[in-house]
Order: structure tokens, then C-alpha cells, then sequence
């Protein structure tokens, strides 16, 4: 998968919350077992009319919006089904980056993604970053107020640079195991081809062994 280091993008903003996988990917979309061509149908029943064509009053369809990679939008982002297909639909639209707040809730902090989706995301070369709930209202308060918001987002360093006339910078918190894999680029079969020749010394030990059995 094409590794995360630093990324430079355009900021789109999806001011929803509880945004599930069969918003962001219907289940009219999952008979296809191939991983491509789901970019084009992503949030499909908000962003296209009943006869097809855009619909001028869906975010993302904002011409400023064009060409975006870093999306912001509000908490439990990807709550739902497990499908994957959802994260396929979000980088294969061009996404590298969603960014979504973690809550405060009777003491306790609610993550701003569901998990097997943030898993996916990992698996599939997608960084999701939780900020507070004040710095998600900040971004999505410069985004309104400047047209083509460009953020740079650091991994190595763990910061999102919002370009505006005063930069903004915000920190953010990340799995070391996360942020490693991300970097390098690893998959699950990249990190499995990682252990290759210990696999194969065991698989000749192991075939040993049983011939000896028998």
C-alpha cells in the first residue's frame, strides 16, 4: 500500500455525524469483489440527485471541494456493517486523510471512528486523526471562512498545519504500531512478507517432522 509519511491537500469538510458504511458505500455497490471503482459512488445517495446528476446542495459537491484529500467531518465516522468497501470508496475518491473528534461523554472519551473502520483505514494506507471536539469546530470555522483550505499533515512529527493567513497547527495522538505501518507502508501481507524466510525455515522444519511421523 502507498506509505504515509507527510501529506499536502486540500480540506474538504462533511458537518455530519454518525456518517455509517452504507452511507459512505451503499449495499447496491458490494457484488463487485473487485477493489476498484468504488471512488465514483462514494456517499452515492447524498451526492447524486434521483435522475443521476450531482446534487448541488451536498458538501462535497462544492466546487471548492475539488480534488480534496483531507476530509474533516464529526464523531463515530464509519459506525456500522464492517465493510470494506467503504474504505475502498474513500481513497479510491482520494482521500489520504479523515479527521473526525473524539468526545467527552459522562468521563469518559468516545473515539471519533468506529473501530473496524479505522482498522480498514490502516489496512488500506488511509490516516485517521481524532482532535478534540474544539479544534474540529476550528477547522471546520477556517474552512468556511477561506476558500481552497490546504492542511499539511506530518506523520513523523504527529501534527496537522492548517495553511491559513496565520497557520494553525494541532497535535494529535497515534498507535506507535499504527503510525510505523503507515510509514512503511505495510500492509497485513507486507508485514507477514516481512517474516518470509522464517516461514519458509519453519515450513521445511515442520514438513521434516511430519515425514518422520509417519
Amino acid at each position: 500500500m502507498q506509505a504515509f509519511q507527510t501529506h499536502r491537500g486540500i480540506v474538504a469538510t462533511l458537518d455530519r455525524a454518525n456518517v455509517d458504511t452504507d452511507q459512505i458505500i451503499p449495499k447496491q455497490f458490494l457484488k463487485s469483489i473487485k477493489r476498484t471503482g468504488f471512488g465514483e459512488s462514494l456517499f452515492f445517495d447524498w451526492r447524486y440527485g434521483a435522475d443521476g446528476k450531482a446534487n448541488p446542495d451536498f458538501e462535497l459537491n462544492d466546487p471548492k471541494f475539488a480534488g480534496a484529500s483531507i476530509l474533516v467531518t464529526r464523531n463515530n465516522f464509519g459506525c456500522g456493517s464492517s465493510r470494506e468497501h467503504a474504505v475502498w470508496a474513500v481513497a479510491q475518491y482520494g482521500f489520504r486523510a479523515i479527521i473526525a473528534p473524539w468526545q467527552d461523554r459522562n468521563g469518559g472519551r468516545v473515539p471519533g471512528f468506529a473501530d473496524i473502520f479505522r482498522n480498514n483505514c490502516v489496512k488500506n494506507g488511509i490516516l485517521t486523526i481524532e482532535l478534540s471536539e474544539p479544534e474540529v469546530d476550528t477547522l471546520f470555522e477556517q474552512v468556511e471562512r477561506f476558500k481552497g483550505v490546504n492542511a499539511t499533515i506530518d506523520l513523523d512529527e504527529q501534527r496537522v498545519i492548517l495553511h491559513v493567513d496565520e497557520e494553525i497547527a494541532f497535535h494529535f495522538d497515534i498507535d506507535p504500531v499504527v503510525k510505523d505501518h503507515l510509514i512503511r507502508g505495510l500492509d497485513d501481507i507486507a508485514l507477514t512478507l516481512e517474516y518470509a524466510n522464517d516461514i519458509t525455515a519453519f515450513e521445511k522444519t515442520h514438513d521434516t517432522q511430519l515425514a518422520e511421523t509417519v
